[in-house]
């Protein structure tokens, strides 16, 4: 078992110790541009004589679907701390499973980097628990590879039921196959990635000179070898009975967009289900711009999208509104108290994630002979 200097350990809760984007005085600025970024849309929602219609779906929406907005999306940060858990660690505490995983969707939803956010603050808190950077690295390609699966499953799945009649919606071949075939190429294509990439070999610089050739040699070299391992690991734990994996990142997904419908219920009535979910998915992928919280590019993504698969834009653009706040704000509340209890865990003199390699070999020589681990199996 790896072992970390206690020293280090508490050195870590110092601020000055933690990386600068996610130092609490950066967060907290990050967070206030988002509030003051909605609080801009509200007034103006409020105040522009044109969004009338928006202004009357908002004041008429029903408070028992906002509340099943809310509790699903508190089911769905819920299936992010699940998928966390199973795909780095399971023998982290759930508690400390949960104050992980709010914060990580705390600063998904204010720091501008597409997502990338969250992943660094997990990456920092288990290196200096103890668990090697090198099984890191290939467990966030593997754990950013699992959840977005579920994404491009689902654009297969609605796709192709829409364009084979089997669920609900009426939109033209070209927007169900084509997303649902590019969807298809694109998992395919990551499953074989690792024949394609090359094999990591050590960094061989003869001359002082090329420093600066040498570091991006170094870089690339560390990436792909990353990227090669979290294929690799996402195919090993998929196929060891890692269950909670596959079912906490479908819950995030699914419950997020049951989140969306109960908007949309909250202010007139949900769309189709296929054409539904195809429109979320896809006009989902405006957060990848690095835009804090991703606000302004989601919205228009998310609405841009349900108009293009037949939604009328006035009580989309209200149920899109309704579910940003909603979206954005469970993980704004639950985040820094969570962040918070994270950082005083961190004071504690333990390397809470240093066994989690060896048990993870353990795991495997055990399967290897058939015999069943129990935490394995979670």
């Amino acid at each position: 078992m790896s072992t970390v200097p206690a020293s280090e350990l508490v050195a870590v809760a110092d601020e000055e110790c933690v990386p600068p984007p996610l130092r609490a005085r950066r967060l907290l600025k990050h967070g206030s541009r988002v509030v003051l970024a909605f609080g801009g849309a509200a007034l103006l929602v409020a105040a522009l004589p044109g969004f009338q219609g928006i202004r009357h779906h908002l004041a008429h929406a029903r408070p028992g679907w906002l509340v099943v907005s809310v509790t699903v999306e508190l089911a769905s940060a819920l299936g992010f701390v699940v998928v966390l858990r199973a795909m780095f660690c399971p023998r982290l505490p759930w508690k400390l499973s949960s104050q992980l995983g709010l914060s990580e969707l705390a600063a998904n939803s204010v720091l501008p980097a597409g997502g990338a956010g969250g992943l660094a603050l997990g990456a920092w808190t288990l290196a200096h628990g103890g668990m090697s950077r090198a099984r890191i690295a290939q467990r966030t390609v593997a754990f950013f590879l699992v959840t977005s699966a579920a994404n491009f499953l689902a654009v297969v799945c609605a796709g192709a039921g829409v364009a084979l009649g089997v669920l609900p919606g009426r939109a033209p071949l070209v927007l169900t196959l084509v997303p649902a075939g590019i969807a298809a190429v694109a998992i395919a294509a990551v499953m074989f990635l690792p024949k394609l990439l090359p094999h990591p070999t050590p960094v061989v610089c003869p001359s002082p000179a090329p420093e600066a050739l040498a570091r991006i040699r170094r870089f690339s070299t560390a990436l792909v070898s990353a990227i090669r391992g979290g294929i690799h690991e996402l195919r090993t734990l998929l196929g060891s009975r890692r269950r909670m994996a596959v079912l906490g990142s479908l819950g995030y997904l699914t419950f997020d967009i049951a989140t969306l419908a109960a908007c949309f219920q909250a202010t007139g009535s949900t769309p189709p289900a296929g054409v539904f979910v195809l429109a979320y998915t896809i006009g989902q992928l405006g957060g990848a711009i690095p835009l804090p919280g991703g606000v302004g590019a989601t919205e228009g993504g998310l609405i841009g999208a349900l108009v293009l698969y037949g939604a009328a834009i006035v009580p989309a653009t209200a149920a899109v509104l309704l579910f940003r706040v909603v979206q954005l704000g469970v993980p704004l509340l639950l985040g820094p108290p969570a962040y918070l209890f994270l950082r005083r865990t961190l004071r504690r003199p333990e390397a809470f994630a240093a066994d989690c390699d060896s048990m993870e070999m353990a795991e495997m020589g055990a399967r290897t002979h058939g015999h069943k681990p129990g935490w394995g199996r979670i």
